[in-house]
């Protein structure tokens, strides 16, 4: 055989035949994921499909079973007259609205402040550790219990917020914080924050921690503003965590229920889609209407979390 043939390049259209050890591997890789593959069908994939089902129908609470198939009316219907379904309902397109609204504004403050706390619990000083494991408690709280606790603690009457607002001048009267239409998103996107910065301060430290110190001495070395290093080193070496701790916020965070439940029960200035959802199905008893709104709800969340996930694969493909 001629030396040109021996280095002759391989052509990239014919196809690579697998190895019996890379067979193996997938075998045994399937084997792995099969239980929990029908573990996530039997707790996941059933519940969505019969979910749909039921939205497809007109089933109330009290006889579930016994819905007739109405087809897509739920989402919209046409009765000669006017439109009817969860698509033009008022009522839907404002829960939605809030949730984005909600969604928007949390998330973008979790990141800022708990990628801030996490530069702060990075650097050296007494009692980090200390700081490290309090700073979790927020986190560690049932969500519902800290929820109730703002509640008392937001409460226009006997609440400890406006009791230290009054006493250092900032208002001049007790607020409504969960009662007030103009006050009360902000005060669930508060306590949303409260809660959930730790969690993205725990995924930044992480990734702090994993950095390289080498580009930092060299910078050091070099005279270069600590400003410049975090915006061209730090951030983007951090941008794939950044990536991760978002999409988490922003799936939580499209069905979020519990906090703005407690808060503000089934207020229209707050009412996110889970909660549209939940007043359908258990308030009004109406099944067909509320799985429509339930099954909506994950259209909305599997289609941002997919657009997302791809336009931060992109953006990663450009920065590498």
């Amino acid at each position: 055989m001629s030396v040109s043939a021996i280095h002759a390049p391989r052509d990239e259209n014919l196809p690579v035949r697998e190895t019996p050890v890379q067979r193996r591997r997938v075998r045994a890789a399937w084997l792995f994921l099969t239980p929990m593959l029908i573990c996530l069908a039997l707790v996941a994939a059933w519940p969505l499909l019969r979910t749909f089902w039921f939205s497809l129908t007109d089933a109330d609470l009290s006889n579930s079973r016994g819905g007739t198939f109405v087809g897509l009316s739920n989402y919209l219907f046409y009765n000669g007259t006017h439109w009817s379904g969860i698509l033009v309902d008022p009522q839907w397109w404002n829960a939605v609205r809030n949730t984005l609204h909600f969604t928007v504004i949390s998330v973008g403050l979790e990141i800022v402040l708990g990628l801030s706390v996490a530069l702060l619990l990075n650097t050296r000083f007494s009692g980090r550790s200390l700081v490290r494991a309090l700073i979790l408690i927020p986190w560690a709280i049932p969500t519902i219990v800290s929820a109730k606790i703002w509640s008392w603690m937001l409460n226009d009457q006997f609440g400890i917020i406006n009791h230290l607002m009054l006493s250092l001048g900032l208002i001049d009267s007790p607020l409504a914080w969960t009662a007030d239409a103009d006050l009360s998103m902000w005060a669930v996107i508060i306590v949303d924050v409260w809660k959930t910065i730790p969690f993205v301060t725990l995924l930044m430290l992480a990734a702090l921690q994993m950095l390289p110190g080498d580009c930092y001495e060299a910078a050091r070395v070099d005279g270069i503003h600590p400003l410049k290093v975090f915006w061209h080193v730090t951030l983007p070496l951090l941008m794939p965590a950044l990536l991760v701790a978002a999409i988490f916020r922003i799936l939580d965070s499209l069905r979020v229920f519990d906090v703005i439940y407690v808060l503000t029960s089934n207020a229209s200035s707050t009412m996110s889609m889970s909660v549209y959802a939940r007043q359908q199905l258990v308030e009004f008893q109406d099944v067909g209407y509320g799985s429509a709104a339930s099954t909506l709800l994950f259209l909305v969340v599997a289609v941002i979390a997919v657009l997302y996930l791809y336009l931060g694969r992109q953006q990663l493909e450009v920065r590498s």
